[in-house]
């Protein structure tokens, strides 16, 4: 057995982090179930909600997703008649991403998703915002 207790699993963050995400996703896993999509799917349908019209490009930038992983998703959403997916008039190399009026309408039910999930939290709002930001700036430190 190991003597070094900076090595013990409960130690480490990065444990605790992807304990976290992993928590996360669960608790987001029914409610999404309901919206038909993926945590995955979720984010891109958030980050188009947010950008209408966006490339392939800029999508995975926002998101931190090489296009290997976003192009299946943007597929299957494709798929499920909530995003279209165009070559650029300017440049043909160019994937535009834009939503559909059904990935429009998602939106709506996407907000009552996310109103009923804060009404069902016993995290306070303040402490979670704090946390938020805390590891918006890791991930920053981290990826510099």
């Amino acid at each position: 057995m190991s003597n070094y207790q900076e090595l013990a699993l409960e130690n480490q963050l990065c444990f605790a982090l992807y304990n976290a995400s992993r928590a996360m996703t669960k608790v987001y896993q029914p409610h999404l179930k309901k919206l038909g999509l993926t945590y995955p799917q979720y984010i891109v349908m958030l980050t188009l909600w947010q950008h209408e019209n966006s490339s392939v490009k800029e999508l995975g930038q926002r998101l931190n997703l090489d296009s290997g992983t976003l192009t299946p998703l943007l597929k299957r959403l494709e798929t499920a008649q909530l995003v279209s997916r165009t070559r650029s008039k300017d440049d043909e190399r160019v994937v535009m991403i834009s939503l559909t009026k059904q990935g429009q309408l998602l939106e709506q039910d996407a907000l009552v998703m996310r109103k009923e999930m804060l009404c069902n939290s016993t995290a306070d709002m303040e402490q979670m915002l704090a946390l938020k930001e805390q590891l918006q700036q890791l991930t920053n430190q981290l990826t510099q």
